[in-house]
């Protein structure tokens, strides 16, 4: 029985699924490229730990956190497919997301997903932006430590969030439901 060719993208993600990653590193599948990229530095891991531990601390809902979790994001449009690694991602408790998901698990459930830039910023604030509206997520929390500031994008909508709040570092940011919280930004700097 004859098979159909595999289309480039499909065998891009066949060779991104078979990666033998070195220790440390992280590869994502992002807009039909595999990005392979190394360990973080102190800073980049302070700034997650920090929101971490905000969300924990003042979050009206109990969430569960992931720090660099798989999630497979195939709705299709300019990100088909992806597979792409957030520096944060929180579910609610109460769903138990994380609890045996697979090691590159779908969106559905997650409340949020944050990226804090490093090496490349332009990817963090383009592709996985319209990676993660198109995916349904309905925050994402963006740590642009090149600019400065902290943005929030919202009410996901065709290929972008509608809504966009961003403050410097020092200047507070308000999370919606179901965090309902503020969040300080100052010991992100």
């Amino acid at each position: 029985m004859a098979h159909e060719p595999l289309s480039q993208e499909e065998l891009l993600l066949e060779g991104f699924l078979a990666l033998d990653t070195p220790e440390g590193c992280r590869a994502e599948f992002i807009e039909g490229d595999i990005v392979v990229t190394p360990p973080p530095d102190g800073d980049h891991e302070d700034c997650i730990s920090t929101l971490m531990m905000q969300v924990v601390e003042k979050s009206s809902t109990i969430m569960d956190f992931s720090g660099h979790k798989g999630l497979k994001l195939e709705r299709g449009g300019r990100c088909p497919k992806n597979h792409v690694i957030p520096d944060g991602t929180w579910a609610p408790r109460e769903g138990r997301l994380f609890r045996g998901a697979e090691p590159w698990m779908p969106a559905e459930g997650v409340a949020m997903v944050a990226e804090v830039t490093s090496t490349r910023p332009e990817r963090d604030r383009d592709a996985k932006r319209h990676c993660y509206a198109l995916a349904d997520i309905p925050l994402y929390l963006l740590v642009d430590r090149e600019r400065g500031s902290v943005t929030l994008f919202s009410e996901p909508g065709h290929d972008d969030y509608q809504q966009v709040v961003t403050m410097p570092f020092g200047k507070e940011i308000e999370l919606p439901e179901p965090f309902s919280m503020t969040l300080e930004t100052t010991d992100l700097a």
